[in-house]
Order: structure tokens, then sequence, then C-alpha cells
């Protein structure tokens, strides 16, 4: 599982095979791959900090497009364990050593029949073994799979198939100002929410996972103009702080906690401090996982502690969600305004556009966005993060998915809610495909 901010964890095609193959040796029987086929976490169904695209390194990646060499080398290791399924499913079984880091598993049937796996677990070098009088080089890491005891039909470690790479497309631009509309999520205040409580309320309890969103809010008196410091301690995954309406800034953290300290200006009279608690996702495993808690823990301004304030919250995250402005009936219950050009955070767009021809998968490309989630004919695409950076510096996704199911010959529709300064007009929906005969 990959996660935001993780690069991905990519295994060779000889690593994949060598272990496939050595299942089936040990255990005697054939394997069943937990991901064959890629896929997506469409809408909110993605564990904590879990990104869309799900092992997109699979042998059918996420577009359901052939990764090469891994799909036809494993191909090539099912062809050979094939011979070899009247010994190894009705045979018997034994094993022997051919050196220190080297075994055989042989399989022998009533009739005579006999197949062999023979494995050279030495990470470093090849070994050349004797197997029934006959002498075998085995490459390092490598199995080699002898359906009749003799002759080797497939060695993990020799990968024939040749390359392919995937490349994109740009078929849309959205980079017209005239075709975007947007609508500024509002602020709330203490005084219009409907859910009040004398402590800071547990993220993950208090909106049910019907949102990734959780807004606290609390007011109090200060008798003077004046500078100040807003510490807030956070375990939910990012925090955004407004005061008296102005962004103060975010912090984002992983599984611990994690603080965000900026300078504020209190004014004399009433002040409001507003904060969005944001998961990417909830946790789904692991010990006490009922104790699990997310979510704002402390704020302090200056030595004055708030957690004992009476707080507001509004509870079903954010307007737009909880009017459902990314779908056909509640699209028209905000306002919206033709797009300004200037980049804010927390702020929706939506734009209309025309089905591509062709039968290519179709991915958005949201490399100028920062962190939301998309919706397209009022389905989520899923949650995007494209601001967070791996320790290479890039992001750990940028193309989302989005099926050609999904779409209609025209007129479709795009929503997205931006946490960030990100710019829609850099977006472009590519197509997908596969070139041969490249390296990755």
């Amino acid at each position: 599982v990959q996660r935001y901010g993780e690069e991905p964890f990519i295994r060779s095609a000889a690593d994949i095979a060598f272990h496939v193959a050595l299942f089936i040796a040990k255990n005697g029987t054939y394997v069943n791959y937990y991901m064959y086929h890629g896929g997506t976490n469409f809408g909110r169904t993605a564990a904590a900090k879990v990104i869309t695209s799900y092992y997109d390194q699979a042998p059918l990646d996420e577009y359901g497009l052939i990764r090469q060499p891994l799909w036809g080398h494993l191909k090539e290791l099912h062809a050979a364990t094939k011979l070899c399924e009247v010994p190894l499913l009705a045979g018997s079984y034994e094993t022997s050593s051919l050196g220190h880091l080297q075994i055989a598993y042989v399989f022998k049937g009533k009739s005579g029949k006999c197949a062999a796996f023979l494995v050279n677990n030495d990470n470093t070098s090849n070994a050349r073994v004797r197997f029934q009088n006959i002498s075998f080089e085995l490459p390092s890491m490598s199995i080699s799979i002898l359906p009749d005891c003799k002759n080797v039909a497939f060695n993990t470690a020799k990968v024939s198939t040749q390359y392919n790479t995937r490349s994109r497309t740009v078929k849309y631009k959205f980079d017209s100002m005239e075709r975007w509309e947007e609508f500024n999520e509002p602020i709330p205040i203490f005084s219009n929410t409907l859910l009040k409580a004398n402590a800071l309320l547990d993220h993950m309890s208090t909106t049910k996972d019907t949102s990734d969103y959780l807004w606290y809010t609390v007011s109090f008196q200060h008798e003077s103009d004046a500078e100040a410091e807003l510490s807030v301690v956070s375990n939910a995954h990012v925090v955004h702080a407004f005061v008296n309406g102005a962004y103060k800034g975010y912090a984002h953290g992983g599984k611990h906690n994690f603080a965000l300290e900026n300078p504020i200006e209190l004014k004399n009279g009433t002040n409001h401090i507003t904060l969005l608690s944001v998961m990417v996702g909830f946790p789904k495993s692991g010990a006490y996982l009922e104790r699990k808690t997310a979510g704002i823990r402390s704020v302090r301004i200056q030595n004055r502690y708030l957690n004992n304030y009476q707080w507001g919250y509004q509870k079903i995250g954010l307007l737009g969600e909880n009017l459902s402005i990314f779908t056909d009936n509640g699209r028209n219950k905000v306002e919206w305004s033709r797009f300004q050009g200037r980049h804010s955070r927390l702020i929706w767009y939506k734009t209309v556009f025309d089905a591509p021809g062709g039968n290519d998968p179709l991915a958005l490309n949201l490399g100028s966005m920062g962190k939301g989630e998309v919706w397209v004919n009022s389905q989520s695409i899923g949650r995007y993060w494209v601001s967070i950076h791996t320790p290479q510096q890039r992001p750990s996704q940028t193309w989302y998915n989005v099926p050609r199911s999904f779409l209609k010959p025209e007129e479709n529709q795009l929503v997205l809610v931006e946490e960030e300064y990100g710019d829609p007009l850099g977006i472009t929906l590519d197509s997908v495909s596969i070139t041969k005969d490249a390296k990755y």
C-alpha cells in the first residue's frame, strides 16, 4: 500500500516470479494472487493517507493495461508450472539439499512422472549444482522449473519478455477561464454552529466517517489589539487555521501528533478562531483500532489554553459537501461566480467538458492542483494530494483514473474542492496507452 508522500515500492519481474514459484514449490499447489489487476480507490474508500491509485504496478495496471515485462514473465511461469500439474497436484513430495543455499523440491507421480523446482537462495552468486546426475547452472536468487526433472522449462531470473512503457496524450485542456466557475467555502464562526461542546471533540466519532473535514470554532474576548502566537496540536492529517476570517496557515502530520504554530493578530473585543481538521482516510487496521482518535487535541494562544472553552462544530464537514454541490441536484443550491483567476484556499471549482473520442483509458492530470477531492458527473474520482512530495521531491500521484463508463458524450460535469492554491487552468484530461519495446 502506497501512501501520500511515499515512493512506490516496485518489485522486479524476476523477484515476483521467484516468490510465486517458491510458494508453489513449498506448498505443492497453485497460487492465488492478492492483486493481479491494479485498481482505484474511488470516493473516500482509501484508508489513512493511501493514494487513490491502488497497486498500479500489478501485471494489469490500474487502467487494465498490460505491464511488461511482469505480465509476460508471469505468463511464462504459469505455462511452465502447468506442465508440472500431474505430479505437483497428485504426486509425492520430497526435498533434497543441493548446497549450502540451494535446495530441490521434487514431486513424483504414481505413473512415474516427475517435476522439480531447483532453488538458489544465494542473492549474490550463481551456483552450479548436480541433480539426478545432471549439472545445472542456477542464477543467483532464482528457481529453475523442470517439468520432467531433466530439462529446464523456465528460470525466474531469466526475463525474456520485452519491456513496455506507459504514455499519456493530452486530449482536453481545461485552460479556458470562461468555462470555469467557483464557489468560496464559507468559514463558520461559533455563533452559526449547531453542535456545541465544552471540549475538543474527536474527529472520527463526531463525523462518523461522513466527511474528511470537521470545523472547530471558538469565540473569546480580548481587551486590546495585540500580536500573539497560536499553537494547535492535532493528530489528524492536516489542520488549517483562520483568525477573524483570515487564513493563518496550515500544518500536516502522519501517525503522531503534530503542531501548527503561527503568529496571529488579535483585536480589541470578540475574536473568532476557526480550525479545519482534515483526515485523508481513516485507520483501517492495527492493534487497539477501537481506541484510535483523530482531530485537534489542544489549542493555545500565548499562555491561554482554550481546550475547555465552549467550541462549536459544523458536523457534516464542508458546506459544499453538506449540500452535495458536486451533484446535479445540489449544484444549484449555492451561487457560483465566474472564475476570478485568484487562487484561494478552500474553494470549489466546476466546469463542463465533452468526452474525447477513442477507446483508450482516460486520466485527469491534476499536477497543477494542491489537495482536495474531484468529482465527474457526481461520481467521486477520489482524493488528491499533489502538493505533498516524496523524498525524491515529486508527487506520489498526479494522474487520476476517469473510467469512460462515468462519462457522457457531451456536457460532463467536473467539480473539485481545493484546499490549497491549486490552479484549475493547468488540469488536462489525458489518454493512457502503452508503448512496446522501450525501457521504463
